[in-house]
């Protein structure tokens, strides 16, 4: 679980409503269906009509990688590779069948079974590069999704806001229906730019976060396997992948 994730949540959406409470306020004037709706809804119609449906399905999958982000471990990868060259240096190629059918990553199946099939080293990089380009492509379409969400938020909140003031000037004659008007004038504006700066483009921002650790995973994981088709002292592979954990801050 996230810690900071859930911690911004609860501090973002907490300062807003204690400052509102601190200033006279109450919770329930910041609650207003029509403004809701306007915003919320203006804002998933314009992201479904930019996105095709698999990048919103996508997007949705993505979506708990915020709160439960998917644990890479740099160390234990580089212990893995590491491993598999000492083993080719002992045992010849074919001794990586066994670990290809027990594998559960396909990124990895299809990087050793290249190296089973004993292909150049160079045509294992490109295939793997071009493995790794279109899954990283996808990924950060699907988080191109919520900083879209961004965008739009804050222009449907003026929508309704316009909206709104209109209703007010249609009743100028009925003073109980103005601070109807006026109230979903003003939540909606709230609405739309708290949505696009406090959940929206967070929500993108983190997820690229995460995109580029699981890319720098695979990454790693092509050049050891490329580094083990050159056929690298299993020592000097351990060190080239050393790397990969300053670019991770993990040491």
């Amino acid at each position: 679980m996230d810690i900071l994730s859930i911690t911004g949540v609860l501090v973002s959406v907490g300062a807003i409503l204690l400052g509102n409470l601190l200033d006279g306020g109450e919770i329930s004037s910041l609650l207003n269906g029509p403004a809701l709706i306007i915003v919320f809804g203006g804002t998933l119609g314009a992201t479904l009509l930019q996105f095709p449906l698999a990048i919103f399905i996508r997007s949705l999958e993505m979506f708990l990688w915020i709160f439960k982000p998917r644990k890479i471990n740099f160390e234990a990868q580089i212990a893995r590779i590491v491993s598999w060259s000492l083993l080719v240096r002992k045992k010849g190629l074919l001794a990586l069948d066994d670990l290809i059918v027990s594998e559960r990553d396909p990124f990895v199946q299809k990087g050793l079974q290249l190296l089973v099939d004993g292909n150049e080293a160079h045509i294992i990089s490109d295939i793997l590069e071009l493995e790794m380009t279109a899954k990283e492509n996808r990924d950060y379409q699907a988080a191109r999704l919520y900083e879209a969400m961004g965008g739009y938020a804050p222009t449907i909140g003026i929508l309704g806001a316009v909206m709104g003031l209109i209703h007010v000037m249609q009743n100028l004659d009925d003073p109980t229906l103005l601070g109807k008007g006026i109230a979903t004038a003003f939540v909606a504006t709230i609405y739309g730019v708290a949505a696009a700066n406090l959940i929206f483009l967070p929500i993108a921002n983190k997820l690229k976060a995460h995109i580029f650790a699981a890319n720098q995973a695979r990454e790693m994981l092509a050049v050891g396997i490329v580094a083990i088709a050159r056929n690298e002292n299993p020592k000097n592979i351990e060190f080239k992948l050393d790397g990969y954990l300053q670019t991770n801050h993990k040491k």
